[in-house]
């Protein structure tokens, strides 16, 4: 007993049989009540009802108390054993006989978790003999459980933790094991307790099996008691090994290579025990344990073998007597990494951990604890064998074993504390103003005055004359005309009426300047009235539309709408990106974001992360979060810019929202983990990529189910509408299979995630049709196999309908990788490194390709040239290979490789991911070489395929070479219709209205020309040129 409490528990027992029994000879029986090894009493002799129930009206008690032999841990740790025995009838002359007939198990744990002072369990009873079966799935024990206090609080309860350990079994164990009766097998660990205290689990009784059949997968799991008369009662209830795949383990040997070596040791010779131990923490052990794994990852468990007398069916106090001398044989350690618990949310390790030759010092070396566990044991006095120390490796000798809590030692932060932590990181910003400039502002500007004007004059109105009611009638012409004279003369006497005319002044001369371009003298007086009539008929109708909205608020027609779509200035932006002008792309960014469409954020927050500052960038993706709080892709992007600016708790928080948002994510574990490993959390890290791993190996089940499926039916008969090998069809089954996951789907609003093993020629986002599965997979006549990694993405918005708005991004380059700047480095460079050792059978294509971009982007163009070597002589059938090799040679301005390389890729039946800069580029080249009628073919195919104003200048310049100058006007209006900003498109329409003799429309381009500021010094002297020769063109002349 305890100086404070003492703890008291009184069991009180019940037998009741079924209502059919088919032991109908049993009519007297009793219960034999034992805990820890001893005997708690015998109840009375009862006889057995008709119906086959027996009441015992039996109790007896124990004592529980901290420093006694039933001690909390005593409590956890074993059951209550229930023994059912039969009486025999006397016969003459021969003594009273009782035979056992089954026994049952109570666990006593329901009395720690602090709510309750007494349960009622019902065990089935399990038979002795296994002739006795049919009776015992029939019959059970009802017995009840109290105690007189309450052995824990329910704060000591919640504040404490369960700790259970399984050791499953040791396999590929040396050949030197065999049966023996002499020998018990057993191993053991130390648990921290409170203090300096040590917990000490011995796990005894192990069971050497031969050769044969694995053992059964789920099984149950045995209580740590020495052994009974019925071994099935040592199951605990509800308490199953259910294994698992050697991948998701946390221990050792979970690698490729060693799964053929796991799968034939589990058939080999091994020992087995299946047994699982439990303690309780209280919350101050629990903080020795979190504080002790911290100090110290790894934990050792002693394995060996144990000289001993046979233990038969005898009870443990007899076994105990004769373990005073022993002698230690097959003295092994296995380290156990415990880091993992240690990993927010996590309540279990389970895995495979080598087993080693035991050697003080190396065991000091690498738990610093001093001293073998077994010679701490009070019990024990042994005496080491020799034992050849390259025994255990030899044989590759590994325990399974499983560490389970109750509760994590780090708790996982959940969804809504991520989500105020998320909103406590973006502050809340007032919407952004519509703000408009050039000729529109003017316009409103010149509105906005009128109408102040107008208010001005309306208000030296009333002052004059009062204001109208409407029940005056309406006014006569004479007086009208009157107050009008009176009102002119008020306003020219007191001044009023040039300082109003000084404000509409300032506003018509920006009108002119801005919507007119006006900014030379006129040449004659007839020019002149002309413009002057129709400025004036513009401010006129103009001055309507302010005093309408001022006097009856009637509607205005709305403005037209743009020419240019969203997706269309994002294709400008990063055409301009392609070309250097980092001017114009920003131009166009802010032109496509709007302040309620986040993919717009996205793409500006990426523009000003690859090209200007990475702070706006983070404003730009927090405004992204603000209007959809769902987006993984958001807070991903979120997370990496915070790396870059190395607020890495913020970061961490983005990448776990987005992990806890979107588990089914590939692309979100993976970064997670990258992050993680950046960190030197390696645990986490490693869990994460587990994560990861596990979801793609989900994935590409499905899709080879789907592609077995569609090479199934395609064996049949089928119209084209329902042929599998029909890319519509194929793309929506893959759709259907993998929309929860990253890895070939779109997220929101056309986002695409791809992984870089992902093979990028001959799809379009979809491998099927040409019989590739995207990674690690088997192939089939002869087609490259990919290698199974997912460790590089990339996020991008892409066109649906525009192959060449592909996730690869600018010519080619991955949207993230399009400079140095767009991942922090070390994020591209772990990625490459886990791409490197994942690859199986030599490097691929695909990480050639790959590591070629990142070169090209920190601009080692040499290093970048081996990369496409190597990818050229890899699959030289790759149209991609192909453009990047171009975009290389372009760059160096090698331009007849590169128009090579240019023709390869269009010669292909494939496209390339990136055909829209292959014929911009190839184009451009056709160009220089004055091969025009090539160009202008290319210059179509790139309409054809993604038009931007780029593409029909290029046919424009093609046509107009080719003196085809009504195809030329056409193709320029149709580039000014998408971006009437361009100098170089009205530079050429002034060419074509010189040819034409329209003077008044070449001065006009020329002006525009002038104005956007062309810098192309041979194009303005071939204007300049023709000018001279016309004789018209610039007004300066």
């Amino acid at each position: 007993k305890d100086t404070t409490k003492a703890y008291s528990q009184v069991p009180h027992t019940r037998v009741f049989w079924a209502l059919k029994t088919l032991k109908s000879n049993v009519l007297v029986t009793l219960v034999s009540v034992e805990y820890n090894g001893a005997v708690l009493g015998d109840s009375s002799k009862t006889d057995v009802l008709p119906d086959g129930t027996a009441e015992y009206d039996f109790s007896t008690s124990f004592e529980c108390s901290p420093d006694g032999p039933n001690s909390l841990d005593v409590l956890v740790q074993k059951p209550l054993l229930l023994t059912v025995l039969e009486v025999m009838p006397k016969e003459k002359k021969k003594p009273e006989k009782i035979t056992p007939l089954g026994q049952a198990v109570v666990d006593l744990l329901p009395l720690l978790q602090g709510t309750a002072l007494s349960f009622t369990s019902r065990r089935v009873i399990i038979a002795v003999y296994w002739l006795d079966f049919i009776f015992v799935s029939q019959a059970g024990l009802e017995v009840t459980v109290s105690t007189k206090e309450l052995l824990l609080s329910a704060t000591q309860f919640s504040s404490g933790n369960l700790l259970s350990i399984t050791l499953e079994a040791a396999y590929s164990v040396p050949e030197a094991f065999t049966p023996d009766a002499q020998e018990n097998c057993m191993a053991c660990l130390q648990i921290p307790a409170a203090g300096e205290k040590e917990l000490l689990l011995l796990f005894k009784n192990g069971i050497l099996k031969a050769d044969g059949e694995k053992e059964p997968l789920p099984r149950p799991k045995n209580w740590p008691l020495d052994p009974i008369l019925a071994p099935g009662a040592l199951n605990i209830p509800d308490s199953f090994i259910v294994g698992g795949p050697y991948e998701d383990e946390d221990g050792e040997l979970t690698k490729s290579e060693d799964m053929e070596f796991r799968i034939q040791a589990e058939s080999m010779k091994r020992i087995v025990w299946d047994t699982e131990m439990r303690c309780f923490l209280d919350a101050a052990a629990v903080a020795v344990l979190r504080t002790r794994i911290a100090e110290c990852r790894y934990w050792p468990v002693e394995l060996c073998r144990l000289s001993t007398a046979s233990g038969g069916k005898g009870k443990a106090s007899k076994l105990d007597k004769r373990d005073e001398d022993k002698q230690i044989a097959f003295h092994g350690v296995a380290y156990v990494n415990m880091m993992h618990l240690l990993c927010p949310g996590v309540k279990q390790i389970r895995g495979a951990f080598r087993v080693f030759n035991y050697q003080d010092s190396e065991v000091f070396e690498k738990v610093r604890a001093a001293g073998s566990m077994l010679s701490q044991s009070s019990s024990t006095r042994q005496r080491e064998q020799c034992l050849s120390p390259q025994q255990y490796s030899e044989a590759g000798t590994f325990l399974v074993m499983e560490i389970k809590l109750d509760r994590p030692l780090v708790p996982k932060r959940l969804r809504e504390e991520l989500l105020q932590r998320v909103k406590e990181l973006i502050p809340p910003r007032p919407a952004l103003p519509t703000q408009t400039e050039g000729a529109k502002k003017v316009v409103e500007d010149y509105q906005k005055c009128v109408t102040s004007v107008a208010v001005a004059i309306l208000r030296e109105y009333h002052e004059l004359f009062g204001k109208q009611l409407p029940d005056q009638g309406v006014m006569d012409y004479e007086t009208m005309e009157e107050q009008k004279r009176q009102l002119n003369y008020e306003l020219n006497t007191s001044g009023k009426y040039f300082a109003f005319k000084e404000q509409l002044k300032y506003s018509v001369v920006k009108i002119v300047r801005e919507k007119y371009l006006k900014t030379t003298a006129f040449e004659t007086k007839e020019q002149l009235q002309a413009f002057l009539s129709e400025l004036y008929v513009y401010l006129v109708d103009h001055m309507h539309i302010a005093l309408n909205k001022v006097g009856g608020n009637w509607d205005v027609s709305p403005a037209p709408p743009p020419n240019t779509t969203m997706k269309q200035l994002l294709l400008f932006a990063r055409e301009a990106e392609a070309n250097k002008d980092l001017k114009l792309a920003s131009l166009f960014h802010r032109q496509v974001r709007e302040p309620q469409i986040f993919p717009s954020w996205l793409d500006y927050g990426a523009f000003c992360l690859l090209y200007e500052d990475a702070t706006k960038a983070l404003e730009c993706f927090q405004q992204a979060l603000c209007l959809d709080p769902q987006h993984t892709q958001s807070l991903l992007l979120c997370g990496i810019v915070a790396v870059k600016l190395q607020r890495f708790e913020e970061a961490e928080i983005f990448f776990e929202d987005a992990c806890c948002l979107e588990p089914s994510s590939i692309i979100a574990w993976t970064l997670s983990g990258l992050f993680y490993e950046m960190q030197n959390s390696y645990i986490q890290a490693e869990r994460n990529f587990r994560e990861a791993k596990k979801l793609l190996r989900a994935q590409l089940e499905e899709e080879r189910r789907i592609l077995e499926a569609a090479e199934g039916e395609e064996k049949k008969p089928s119209s084209p509408s329902t042929d599998p090998g029909n890319r519509q069809t194929q793309e929506k089954e893959l759709l259907k299979a993998t929309k929860c996951n990253p890895g070939m789907v779109w997220f929101g609003r056309d986002l695409e995630v791809h992984l870089i093993s992902t093979p990028c020629y001959g799809q379009k986002h979809f491998p099927l049709d040409q019989g590739y599965l995207p990674l690690d997979q088997h192939s089939k006549e002869g087609k490259k196999k990919f290698p199974l990694s997912f460790l590089f993405v990339e996020v991008r918005e892409v066109s649906a309908s525009s192959p060449a708005l592909s996730c690869w991004g600018v010519h080619g380059v991955p949207a993230l990788l399009t400079t140095t700047r767009a991942v922090p480095p070390q994020f591209v460079h772990k990625a490459l490194a886990h791409e490197l050792l994942s690859l199986q059978g030599g490097l691929s294509c695909a990480y050639y390709l790959a590591l070629a971009w990142t070169y090209m982007l920190r601009e080692e163009l040499p290093r970048c040239a081996e990369c496409l070597c190597e990818a050229v002589r890899i699959d030289p059938l790759n149209p991609n290979v192909w453009a990047q090799k171009g975009h290389l040679c372009y760059l160096q301005k090698d331009f007849d490789n590169a128009k090579e390389c240019y023709e390869r890729v269009i010669s292909f039946v494939e496209d390339a991911v990136d055909m829209h800069f292959v014929y911009l580029r190839l184009g451009s080249i056709y160009l220089g070489e004055k091969e025009y009628g090539r160009a202008k073919h290319i210059y179509l195919l790139a309409c054809d395929n993604s038009a931007s104003c780029l593409t029909w200048l290029g046919v424009g310049i093609a046509c107009y070479r080719l003196e085809e100058m009504l195809e030329a006007e056409d193709a320029l209006s149709e580039a000014n219709a998408l971006d009437n900003t361009n100098a170089e498109v009205w530079g050429y329409l002034a060419l074509i209205c010189l040819q034409g003799g329209r003077q008044l429309e070449a001065e006009q381009c020329y002006k525009y020309t002038v104005k956007l500021g062309l810098h192309n010094d041979a194009l303005l002297r071939e204007i300049r040129a023709a000018q001279q020769r016309c004789g018209f063109g610039d007004p300066s002349l």
